[in-house]
């Protein structure tokens, strides 16, 4: 029997869902829009206004809602467009069903924008007219306009990506600085566009290092300036702890710039990742004046990578907090205050590992005024041999410098593992082009992962032993400036010579081992 096909037909629009044979007014919007305020763009703005009026008021089957206009405004960006951004809102509240306007350059310069734009309202229902291009987004020939924008988008995005990041490397390469002057404390853009210092911001950034290098932690010292009402870089009042740790860190204080820190991933979303060595980096010296001088930056870099060996065991209440260890148990020596109520007040130092469990350390506790004492006999032997010590601290940071066989070592592993990463990639390609034993292509694939892991593990190795010796470098770096400037003992104890030469005190028995950061160990009798 032959067959019977009966045709139902639509009873609704696909895209706006009205009922076909509804009585139905289109709601109706135009929009206009000129980017300069220019007499001869007001005329043509005006213009736009009034046909658009006309236009929609002419047509029966049509309800004018409104001509919405951005005046003296680049469409390059649509975020500072005010009527456009009100026009698509309501177009997206129901209240607009169709919107006119004059040429897909009128509607948005940005294709990526404009993309955006017009898919949000195609799935709303709603539709744009471009008379100039006579295309209605709603047919099939506004498909064919959404698919030449996508490309469009793409090309475009790419081009310009490829322009501001040839154009910022070029900048880095010559070794010109930028910075975020309205989050940036303590700089300003100069009169000839380089950074320019401001005296009353960079009294607080000495403040910040002198506090740290006091002993404070990067926490009291973001509460001490909110207390004080001081504003954050950003304006803000209350300081956050990474506010001050990036402070601390930043080598532009310094007077130097690392150039290119991240670098853009996706040129369609502009996501940014920290440069972990995936592009070149640029380490400007002397590229601006410093706030801080460089010995005394190098000092606090020291002190954040022990504090960070530390961890939970710093504390800030001292300088000589996780700095005196026991020579019997290895524990560290804390404070503790005597006769806190009255006259014969004093602090001592004493093991905090000595009345735990049945063995007693027989280390001694030591007063702070022995403490300093015992430093300033110690350190006068020190500067006794300063020139020696010297030429050997400089022979040592030689050696630390010397990464050559690191490097050597890291291009080997870098080779290898692209090596392995082809292999992992061409087994995977394979395997989807033919058929194959999936046990035996899951074998060949683990262990190709694990021969990379494998290299990868190794590379991660050699990275830590660079960041150890970097940061033994710069510990060894502010020991040696400081040593550079003092020829003489002071007479009173100064708790910034400490931090910047003790690596550690040892208490014994009878005696005080004084481990200074060139490595020269100084034994006084108690």
């Amino acid at each position: 029997m032959a067959k019977n096909i009966t045709v139902i037909p639509a009873t609704r629009n696909q895209h706006t869902g009205i009922p076909t044979m509804t009585k139905y007014k289109r709601r109706v919007a135009g929009y206009a829009r000129v980017s300069t305020d220019s007499e001869e763009q007001q005329t043509s703005y005006e213009a736009q206004v009034d046909y658009y009026t006309q236009y929609i008021r002419s047509k029966p089957e049509w309800q004018f809602v409104e001509v919405y206009t951005d005046e003296g405004i680049s469409a390059t960006n649509t975020k500072k467009r005010d009527g456009f951004n009100r026009m698509i809102q309501d177009a997206l509240d129901g209240k607009i069903d169709l919107i006119l306007t004059k040429s897909v350059s009128r509607f948005a310069r940005n294709t990526v924008d404009s993309l955006t734009t017009v898919r949000k309202l195609k799935d709303a229902g709603v539709e744009v007219y471009f008379e100039k291009e006579n295309i209605w987004t709603l047919d099939s020939k506004g498909e064919l306009l959404i698919t030449i924008m996508s490309s469009l988008a793409q090309e475009e995005s790419r081009s310009i990506s490829e322009n501001v990041t040839w154009g910022q490397r070029k900048r880095f390469a010559d070794g010109k600085v930028t910075m975020p002057y309205r989050s940036f404390l303590g700089y300003r853009k100069g009169a000839d566009g380089t950074p320019e210092i401001i005296p009353d911001e960079a009294a607080i950034v000495k403040r910040i290092y002198a506090l740290f290098m006091q002993g404070k932690t990067t926490g009291a010292i973001a509460r001490i300036l909110t207390a004080e009402g001081i504003p954050t870089p950003g304006g803000k009042q209350k300081w956050a702890v990474s506010t001050i740790e990036s402070i601390l860190k930043n080598e532009k204080y310094r007077g130097d710039a690392i150039l290119q820190k991240t670098f853009t991933v996706d040129f369609l979303q502009k996501k940014m990742k920290p440069n972990e060595g995936e592009v070149p980096q640029y380490y400007v010296q002397n590229s601006h004046p410093a706030i801080i001088e460089p010995a005394e930056w190098d000092l606090v870099q020291a002190e954040m990578a022990r504090r960070k060996e530390l961890k939970q065991r710093y504390s800030s209440h001292s300088v000589f907090a996780s700095m005196i260890f026991c020579g019997e148990c290895g524990g560290y020596y804390g404070s503790k205050v005597w006769h806190s109520t009255d006259k014969y007040r004093r602090v001592i130092w004493q093991c905090s590992d000595k009345f735990k469990g049945d063995h007693r350390c027989g280390t001694p506790h030591l007063t702070e005024s022995q403490i300093q004492e015992l430093f300033l006999q110690a350190f006068g032997k020190v500067v006794s041999l300063r020139d020696i010590i010297l030429e050997d601290c400089r022979l040592v940071q030689k050696e630390l410098f010397d990464c050559t066989e690191l490097d050597r070592q890291q291009q080997t592993l870098e080779e290898e593992m692209r090596m392995a990463a082809d292999m992992v990639r061409h087994c995977i390609e394979e395997n989807a082009l033919k058929v194959q034993d999936q046990t035996e292509y899951l074998q060949r694939y683990e262990q190709y992962t694990r021969h990379y892991e494998k290299l990868k593990k190794k590379y991660d190795a050699l990275e830590e032993e660079r960041k150890r010796r970097k940061e033994q470098q710069d510990r060894l770096g502010a020991f040696i400036a400081t040593m550079e400037h003092t020829q003489t003992v002071p007479v009173a104890f100064d708790a910034d010579l400490w931090l910047a030469t003790v690596d550690r005190v040892t208490v014994h028995k009878d005696t005080v081992v004084f481990t200074f950061k060139g490595g020269m160990e100084i034994t006084e009798n108690i």
